[in-house]
């Protein structure tokens, strides 16, 4: 017989089998457990030995535990503070007589400059030895605005405490004082119908609704009225205005909630884009549109106008000299005064090759053509993009709104933006749903619909934060910093967006407490070589309401600096992980400014006194 192996044997005869397996399991179990112990007790004892050989450390006891950790030790909040040393020292509150501090369109330094083209009201910016070291106040009695749409018509006096409108403009039903808020009608010197009314006249005469209208700019803009109402008919508008003697009006408009700020059309070019808006307006903004003394060439503000206006736009002017006919002796000026500009805005219209499309009443309407195939004699005209034929639009066909939001704006689809494909623009697209998505779980107040009306994008990229915000009852001032790589504010425009261009080593043309919210993404990395973070926070200060909010996107290391110096601003503020989780270096800084004033001014004066004895 021959001989079986173990695996023949159990087999064959699986009852004898499986009872040797188990006997044989149960010996060899008991042997490990043996072994296991006397290994255990060996290797204590040369610990126990070893340790009792060094001399120079004290007694160790051995007979602790070690429990294995598996939490997470490397959270965003948890990040460590740089050293004391280092951290930044207690940014003091400005004076109560700063609370309106705009640094750039400062009064007193602004008389210096020369008074020819009013180059004296443009953008002055004080040196980097001038600069403030410390945080504006908010006036006393200061109160969160109205929400939108009540701010409309609405703002607490405290917060803009300037009488001076309500005065001049008493007849003329732009602005009202009533107890403790100011009343805005919606009137303006050319509407005294109000404002829906006067834009339900512009649109009898071209079609304000079908969605080929969606971007508007408003120069001398007053309180921003025009704007305010066209907000119902999906137009957005950019209104300006200088800070003169009516200072208050664009810090009114802001109050309101409406898209304004601080600016001229002077000696410099405007801060936005060729071929940027729809819609261009005057209503009696004082700009002296057919005489310009300047190199003997009239009509360089009309040029301008051109350079911003899109192919097919529309440039709509009331007030002198419209219709003199009939107001120039409330005008105080002389009927052939009036009609010689008249004529000379008429004429460097032609030479833009501007069609002059209506003139009803105190309104006249000229539109720019869509190319310039029958305009090449002229020399005034802003180039545009060549064109193939006639029925092309320069610089390519836009989609109406809302679909252009999303469609891909023609400066990208067309490659003349280096490095930005209709792809990648997609891609970004879908990006900031998932981002601000997300943002909405770290700031309850953004997400909570009305808590925030004015928004800052301070590096907007292709305005994918504002798209996403677009159905909120919010609007958003998108900016591209200078020195950004690539300009991508005209494809911002494209997109039924609007923005400005900004150099945030520099004050922005605004008033303080502008803004409800501030989205910082990498801001402080483009300008870690070019200026202090200390200043930029200070200017992002200015600008922020109390109780406002701000998100910062960037590098884990350079949020930690800013949030010591936050710290010192006394913010409340907590970084937080990014949206793909704790293991991205990006991270989320979440900051609330406080609320606090200057304090009223009788105990202003005892401080004061104090401090000078």
């Amino acid at each position: 017989m021959a001989f079986q192996t173990p695996l023949q044997y159990f087999s064959l005869k699986p009852k004898r089998a499986n009872l040797y397996f188990m006997t044989v399991a149960a010996v060899l179990c008991t042997i490990c457990y043996l072994v296991g112990i006397w290994q255990h007790s060996t290797s204590r004892a040369v610990i126990n030995t070893s340790v009792s050989a060094v001399a120079s450390c004290p007694p160790i006891t051995t007979n602790t535990t070690i429990t294995l950790d598996f939490n997470a030790h490397h959270r965003a909040e948890d990040l460590p503070l740089p050293p004391v040393a280092a951290r930044v020292a207690h940014l003091p509150a400005c004076h109560a007589k700063h609370s309106e501090y705009t640094p750039c369109e400062d009064v007193t330094r602004s008389l210096k400059f020369d008074r020819d083209r009013l180059v004296y009201r443009e953008r002055h910016c004080p040196d980097k030895e001038e600069l403030l070291k410390c945080r504006i106040p908010a006036p006393h009695g200061y109160t969160v605005p109205f929400r939108w749409p009540e701010s409309r018509e609405s703002v607490w006096y405290a917060n803009v405490p300037h009488k001076e409108l309500t005065v001049e403009k008493k007849m003329q039903n732009w602005v009202h004082y009533e107890g403790d808020r100011f009343r805005f009608p919606g009137g303006g010197t050319m509407f005294p119908r109000g404002a829906d009314a006067y834009i339900d006249d512009i649109g009898k005469l071209i079609n304000l609704r079908e969605g080929s209208i969606r971007t508007a700019i408003d120069t001398g803009c007053g309180v921003a009225s025009w704007g305010a109402y066209l907000l119902s008919r999906d137009i957005l508008t950019v209104s300006f205005a200088p800070r003169d003697t009516h200072e208050a009006q664009v810090q009114f408009a802001l109050e309101r909630g409406v898209p304004a700020l601080i600016g001229i059309l002077a000696s410099k070019r405007l801060p936005y884009p060729s071929r940027a808006f729809d819609m261009a307006h005057c209503s009696r903004c004082l700009i002296p549109w057919g005489n310009m003394d300047f190199d003997h060439a009239d009509g360089l503000y009309l040029i301008e106008v051109d350079r911003v206006l899109r192919p097919g736009g529309y440039w709509i002017l009331s007030g002198p000299p419209i219709n003199w006919e009939n107001h120039w002796k409330g005008w105080e000026r002389t009927a052939e005064d009036l009609k010689a500009e008249q004529t000379t805005i008429e004429n460097v219209a032609k030479s833009l090759c501007w069609k002059k499309l209506k003139q009803k009443g105190d309104l006249a309407i000229w539109q720019k053509p869509t190319n310039h195939v029958h305009c090449k004699e002229s020399q005034l005209r802003a180039p545009l993009p060549g064109v193939n034929n006639i029925k092309e639009i320069a610089g390519g066909q836009l989609a109406k709104w809302p679909e252009r939001l999303n469609t891909v704006p023609p400066r990208i689809s067309s490659g003349r933006l280096t490095g930005i494909t209709a792809e990648s623009f997609r891609e970004n697209t879908e990006l900031w749903k998932k981002r601000v998505e997300y943002y909405k779980t770290v700031d309850y107040q953004l997400a909570e619909p009305g808590r925030y009306r004015n928004l800052l994008d301070m590096n907007a990229y292709l305005g994918g934060f504002a798209a996403v915000l677009v159905h909120d009852p919010v609007w958003v001032m998108n900016i591209v910093p200078v020195e950004a790589e690539v300009n991508t504010l005209g494809a911002i425009y494209e997109r039924g967006l609007i923005g400005t261009y900004q150099n945030w080593c520099e004050a922005m043309s605004t008033y303080p407490r502008t803004y409800d919210f501030i989205h910082s993404d990498s801001v402080f990395t483009l300008y870690k070589d070019r200026c202090e973070a200390e200043d930029i926070l200070l200017e992002m200060d200015r600008i922020l309401r109390p109780e406002g909010s701000i998100i910062f996107r960037d590098d884990v290391d350079v949020l930690v600096k800013i949030k010591s110096i936050l710290d010192a601003m006394q913010y409340d503020a907590r970084i937080v992980d990014h949206e793909n989780g704790p293991k991205v270096r990006e991270k989320i800084l979440l900051a609330v400014k406080q609320y606090w004033t200057a304090p009223a001014p009788a105990q202003e004066n005892q401080e004061q006194t104090k401090s000078n004895s």
